[in-house]
């Protein structure tokens, strides 16, 4: 099972921060982060259109430079980080998944993914189009479609940017949907999990992946899970 830290590990530390991304790093596979665009053209990791709830700031991302973002406290004296900072942190062997909030700077991420050289990197989006431009500019990383459209047909949009995960909400997750997946040859990650009741449920469904706020306490489940089937399995079966 793929575990992927939420904005880091937004459950104990200041989310889509460099103090989330270390906690995180340590229990998952890869860690999430947002990134929006600055008022001077800079990628910076941030979830929210608008600076109020994570910040000490108010008013919208996008109206601040650089300079003026990085004034702000961002949770416990951290700062809003850059991308180009987040991809420079040693995080060891964790992955990073990218989600593109807006459309209009893919050209600029897909250079800093490019510069960084990160061989576990997932583009993830709402957007297909933003995916689309994306995945031109960087053919070997994975490409996610982030789907939460009741009545859209999000394996037939996943598979025309093309996508190879495709990620939705547990509520929405069915076993229909899960084998329409498998079969375009898309993996499933849902989220956001965070008790040992919906880790259970996902494993028993069979995704590839959850997305969870919590990332130890995932590891620590999944960890405890495969240890119990291990004691399980018959010593003679070959």
């Amino acid at each position: 099972m793929i575990i992927i830290g939420h904005r880091g590990a937004r459950a104990t530390r200041p989310e889509n921060t460099i103090a989330a991304l270390r906690e995180g790093s340590r229990w998952s596979d890869y860690v999430e982060i947002d990134v929006r665009i600055s008022r001077d053209g800079v990628p910076v990791v941030i979830h929210d259109p608008t600076l109020d709830r994570t910040t000490d700031g108010t008013g919208f991302v996008r109206d601040y430079t650089l300079a003026e973002l990085k004034a702000l406290d961002a949770g416990e004296g951290e700062r809003i980080p850059t991308l180009a900072e987040v991809l420079a942190l040693d995080i060891g062997e964790c992955g990073l998944v990218i989600e593109l909030k807006e459309g209009g700077y893919e050209e600029q991420v897909a250079t800093l993914v490019e510069e960084a050289g990160l061989s576990k990197v997932l583009i993830v989006s709402f957007d297909a189009d933003c995916l689309r431009r994306i995945a031109l500019q960087l053919p070997d990383a994975g490409i996610g479609y982030i789907f939460r459209s009741p009545g859209a047909d999000p394996v037939r949009v996943a598979a025309s940017i093309p996508a190879s995960y495709i990620l939705l909400r547990f509520i929405d997750m069915t076993e229909e949907l899960r084998d329409l997946s498998q079969r375009a040859d898309l993996n499933v990650i849902v989220w956001t999990l965070n008790s040992d009741k919906a880790y259970a449920e996902a494993s028993k469904i069979g995704v590839e992946g959850v997305v969870t706020d919590d990332p130890s306490s995932a590891w620590s489940f999944f960890c405890s899970l495969r240890n119990v089937r291990d004691a399980e399995k018959d010593p003679f079966d070959s």
